[in-house]
């Protein structure tokens, strides 16, 4: 056996590894919303004490779960707006879901290629027709119209042929304003201390966006497609 696929071997064991643990431990528990407000207040007084700690934490623990398609991330993306607030959520989110996407798009490249294309081989012909089509525009649009899971998006990209360093600039880009979006959210939920809160202005209008965000955006790209000329 050569060092390659050694090494292979080693990377798959931890995946596996750490999903049972995940799912064993009950660490998805963690990932509600409940937990996330009930423990904001702990986690607030942890930032204020050591911002660079729990920042470095807070991203590398998003980028686990996303490297490895755990449930989780659009829960971390509404906390992350409840604890840093909308401009420093927005940039240490945009940064955490692209690294990890990027690392699951990379692991099924290179070392689940064949159980990803056994797995997901049927739903993944869509995306790369799309690909050979339209390129890096059809990656853009999935980011700005999450027509597939987060997830599928970032296994079906590694079966592609896109380079890994496009699929990261255009998944960066593509998903900057559905993050704010999102964060912007979090940071709403965040503020909720009674059920008055529930009905604040701020938090119907994030809301609202949340609803209107996929379909002005599907609008958009339609126009700019057929303005292209692009079928």
């Amino acid at each position: 056996m050569n060092k390659s696929n050694l090494n292979k071997i080693i990377i798959v064991l931890v995946i596996i590894g750490i999903i049972t643990a995940f799912k064993l431990l009950g660490l998805g528990d963690y990932f509600s919303l409940s937990y996330i407000k009930e423990s904001q207040l702990r986690f607030q007084e942890m930032y204020a004490a050591n911002s660079g700690m729990v920042i470095a934490a807070y991203m590398g623990i998003y980028i686990v779960v996303t490297a490895l398609s755990l449930p989780g991330a659009a829960v971390m993306t509404l906390a992350g707006g409840a604890l840093f607030g909308l401009a420093a959520g927005t940039l240490i989110v945009s940064f955490a879901s692209t690294i990890g996407a990027t690392l699951a798009c990379f692991a099924a490249r290179f070392i689940l290629r064949d159980w990803v294309q056994g797995k997901l081989g049927d739903k993944l012909k869509t995306v790369n027709e799309g690909v050979e089509r339209e390129g890096a525009l059809y990656l853009f649009t999935l980011r700005l119209i999450p027509v597939f899971p987060f997830w599928l998006i970032n296994l079906g990209m590694g079966l592609t042929k896109m380079p890994l360093k496009t699929f990261y600039w255009v998944s960066q880009v593509g998903m900057f304003a559905g993050t704010i979006v999102f964060v912007n959210a979090g940071k709403e939920l965040g503020k909720i201390d009674s059920l008055s809160g529930i009905l604040s202005p701020a938090l119907l209008l994030s809301f609202v966006l949340l609803g209107l965000f996929p379909i002005v955006t599907k609008k958009l790209m339609t126009l700019y497609k057929k303005k292209k000329g692009i079928s």
